[in-house]
């Protein structure tokens, strides 16, 4: 069984508008909802960047039932893994059980504005392990102290704990991060619908198996609009940055990095690679390629701020029925 998720992308609403989002998304059938944790957006027609872990609090209080979950926050450098482990902690009591901690090794267009330069993927690979240690240790409710390779705690405790640790997913992608990471794991996230990763990871040692105890958590764009002439024009202005692929974005320090890299991307090339326009039938298609390659969740990019409440109001409770449908939940 499939289960759909809604994103609450911050970097194109407001963040009253997000908690708005997210209880309409409830009341419209989604099972979850993930959010973004940016400090930029990638393109400044995006317009937006709130702080993911307010929004979430306030998503927390006027939802009640949709799983919560970060996709993805980085825990080594704009944030220290012990407040990592803090703000999960909290957020796994206001929402009941319901969040999940997406965790990912980041992208230079957040993490440089802290000043610490910008690792290698190998070493940015290496600290996100040691940070996830550091969080399931703080889960315990002990007092830990830690020198690591790459972060110290010192006399560190979490007061308040949920009643069930909180659950923690992780983006990979390569051989190497799937190796290193998904045994200190329990979902795995990836925005590709490709079913050597989920077939990777189940056969790595100490992971947890999916489908079983481990979801596999992808994300899809998508430009739902009654104007299918509107909707690419919108996905190039906002979304062209899709094109670059991971090993370019997670470079890029800025977003007229991301517009210089962008430039030469044609509005077709967009809606070659992103469902644009009133076809629902056309999302579906887009979309079955994660179930197909073993994938238990996606979650749902709509394109554009201030189309969600008209995307949700119209298009998501039909759009949801033919995706449970050909999905067969």
């Amino acid at each position: 069984m499939t289960r759909f998720g809604y994103t609450l992308m911050t970097e194109q609403r407001d963040p009253r508008g997000l908690v708005r989002d997210a209880a309409q998304a409830e009341q419209t059938g989604f099972d979850f909802e993930v959010m973004s944790d940016h400090y930029f957006p990638w393109l400044s027609a995006q317009g937006h960047a709130p702080y993911a872990w307010s929004v979430l609090g306030a998503v927390a209080q006027v939802t009640e039932r949709v799983d919560l979950m970060t996709y993805v926050t980085c825990p080594t450098m704009r944030y220290h893994p012990a407040v990592v482990a803090q703000k999960a902690a909290t957020m796994g009591i206001l929402s009941e059980g319901r969040f999940v901690l997406g965790l990912g090794s980041g992208e230079n267009l957040n993490e440089h504005v802290v000043g610490k330069g910008w690792p290698t993927v190998t070493n940015r690979q290496e600290m996100l392990a040691e940070a996830i240690e550091i969080i399931r240790e703080l889960h315990t409710g002990e007092l830990v102290d830690l020198q690591g390779d790459h972060f110290q705690v010192d006399s560190a405790r979490i007061w308040d704990l949920p009643t069930e640790p909180v659950e923690i997913g992780v983006a990979v992608s390569g051989p190497s991060s799937i190796e290193l990471l998904a045994p200190l794991s329990d979902h795995l996230i990836t925005t590709e619908p490709d079913a050597d990763v989920v077939s990777r990871w189940n056969r790595t040692k100490g992971a947890p198996r999916i489908p079983g105890s481990a979801r596999a958590i992808g994300q899809i764009p998508i430009c739902w609009d009654p104007d299918e002439d509107a909707a690419v024009a919108r996905a190039h202005e906002q979304f062209r940055w899709f094109a670059g692929g991971w090993s370019v974005n997670a470079d890029l320090p800025t977003t007229a990095g991301f517009a210089g890299a962008t430039q030469f991307v044609r509005p077709e090339d967009v809606a070659d690679n992103i469902p644009c326009g009133p076809d629902l039938d056309a999302i579906v298609d887009a979309v079955s390629s994660f179930w197909e390659s073993g994938f238990t969740d996606v979650a749902l990019v709509q394109i554009g701020g201030d189309t969600q409440e008209r995307f949700l109001a119209e298009a998501a409770g039909p759009l949801l029925e033919k995706l449970r449908d050909a999905s067969g939940s």
